[in-house]
């Protein structure tokens, strides 16, 4: 996203994540118009994440910008619910699940030969990382961070992740910024307001 956005525009991209798990599991898709904010209808890349009291329940998202944000969000939503590496989400899983939407920067190329030097480029809490070599890549958002607190652990985990050893060579780094924007399962409206 080239413009911050408000914090009124990032709620109304939870509720929209929200109301897409919740039509959902309703058996229905969401259905409404574009939201009024011309920052919402730009094009965005986005990730949505659930968690249940503090544990990975789904994290599915786009790293480049294809489609407006507010579909990504919604599209991302609904991926999350079957993340392959988890369980699906159900309609009993539903009511205790927090969520978040991560709106990232655009992916800024790091120029790096070995594992050390990009270690010694990244910002730690503030940095996304995305690895890539051919047709495989692997990601890290900035919350990531929590996990694994120092430059090595992250790069470290992240290698792992996308399968490799040491650093391969053809290995490429990029790395974003994102705005967070979280909504508890307290704080969710009643699925009937969230229906279309």
């Amino acid at each position: 996203m080239a413009v911050p956005l408000t914090p009124e525009e990032g709620a109304a991209l939870t509720d929209l994540a929200a109301a897409a798990i919740a039509a959902r599991l309703a058996g229905h898709q969401l259905a409404g118009a574009a939201p009024e904010s011309p920052a919402l209808r730009e094009p965005g890349a986005t990730f949505v994440t659930l968690t249940a009291a503090g544990h990975l329940r789904g994290c599915v998202g786009s790293l480049t910008p294809v489609r407006p944000l507010y579909q990504d969000v919604i599209r991302n939503a609904v991926h999350a619910m079957t993340d392959p590496r988890l369980p699906p989400v159900t309609a009993e899983d539903w009511p205790a699940l927090d969520l978040s939407v991560s709106v990232l920067s655009t992916i800024e190329n790091v120029p790096c030969t070995d594992r050390e030097a990009l270690i010694g480029k990244l910002r730690p809490g503030v940095d996304g990382l995305i690895l890539t070599r051919g047709g495989r890549r692997a990601t890290f958002l900035p919350a990531v961070w929590d996990r694994y607190p120092t430059p090595e652990q992250f790069v470290t985990a992240l290698l792992a992740k996308g399968g490799w050893q040491g650093w391969p060579a053809g290995l490429s780094a990029g790395r974003y910024t994102t705005a967070e924007f979280h909504l508890l399962a307290r704080d969710r409206k009643p699925p009937e307001d969230a229906r279309a």
